[in-house]
């Protein structure tokens, strides 16, 4: 399984290399009759249209659980990666990805280590082959430790982000 999952990642990373003219694409999604981010994408890509009327105070206002954070053992980030599926039609997606990507700059997970993924109402991702991860809800938060998947947080956390990221990190 092991090998599978990291030729899964494999697969995944080497397309988001090749994908790079794609980058940050916006599209007309009829089924969200709104301008959406599909495919790759960067945290630029949050602070400019179509969706900084929402990122940006979410991001602004939001307040890190320090305390909680600081409970996390920083040696085993560098070997972090963190697949984010989401879409930004969404509202747990608009909630819960500016508070995910504030929480990853205070634990100093370089933006390298996380991959934003847009779909489309129906989980489509353009040309990314995603369904091998499963996603049912968005946002998805996949971690990877080693090319071995070590836990997910599906649309909203089960306690709080913070505390549900120490859970996963932890469990390495």
């Amino acid at each position: 399984m092991k090998k599978l999952n990291t030729l899964f990642l494999f697969l995944i990373i080497t397309n988001f290399v090749f994908a790079q003219q794609d980058m940050n694409k916006v599209v007309f999604d009829e089924d969200a009759d709104q301008e959406i981010l599909i495919g790759y994408c960067n945290t630029d890509s949050l602070k400019t249209n179509p969706v900084t009327y929402w990122f940006l105070p979410e991001y602004e206002s939001y307040s890190v659980d320090k305390e909680t954070l600081n409970s996390v053992d920083s040696s085993l980030i560098p070997n972090l990666e963190i697949f984010v599926v989401m879409g930004t039609w969404c509202s747990d997606s608009q909630r819960e990805l500016p508070r995910f990507l504030k929480t990853t700059e205070f634990l100093n997970i370089q933006s390298y280590q996380v991959i934003l993924i847009g779909v489309d109402k129906n989980k489509n991702a353009g040309k990314i082959p995603i369904a091998r991860m499963r996603i049912e809800l968005v946002p998805t938060f996949i971690f990877y430790n080693d090319g071995d998947e070590i836990g997910r947080i599906i649309e909203s956390p089960m306690e709080t982000l913070e505390k549900d990221i120490l859970n996963i990190i932890s469990s390495i």
